[in-house]
């Protein structure tokens, strides 16, 4: 398997592979259904950040990661983490948060954000086992939100 930077032009193969893989959204396996699956909504997240991975075997995508810095301060926010499911286990999800940390660090970042419902004790432990705190919880949307942080130099 091989990491790159995502392209806008890998939408529509990456949500044909979400797709296939029998998932609503590209966040559902850790429970933060937060972008649009569409190749549309796919391109627009991959075109707003600075920061998008994706990584590939010989059949295609299995997994991308999107950030993108505040413009003040020293935080990202982690906008997209998704691994097919038939790749879980195998070291795609420490792969791109490894990458996502490098590429931020360069930028000046030292914390990565992410937000997940707090209703989800699973998206919690996923997140507590790759190196995430809990900071807050904030009225979102879709209901409370948590709002995890990890340091750059961690993930790494």
């Amino acid at each position: 398997m091989r990491v790159r930077p995502a392209r806008p032009g890998d939408a529509e193969t990456l949500r044909t592979t979400v797709s296939r893989a029998r998932e609503a959204t590209v966040f559902d396996d850790i429970g933060a259904p937060l972008l649009d699956v569409s190749a549309a909504g796919v391109r627009e997240a991959a075109v707003g950040a600075e920061c998008c991975f994706l990584m590939e075997d010989d059949d295609g995508p299995v997994g991308v990661a999107i950030a993108h810095p505040d413009e003040e301060g020293p935080e990202a926010e982690l906008l997209a983490l998704w691994v097919h499911p038939e790749h879980v286990g195998e070291g795609v999800t420490e792969e791109l948060l490894s990458r996502v940390a490098s590429a931020l660090s360069d930028r000046g970042v030292d914390t990565l954000r992410a937000s997940v419902p707090d209703d989800r004790p699973s998206a919690h432990e996923f997140y507590r086992a790759h190196g995430f705190d809990r900071r807050a919880v904030r009225r979102g949307p879709a209901g409370d939100e948590a709002i995890v942080v990890a340091d750059i130099a961690a993930l790494g």
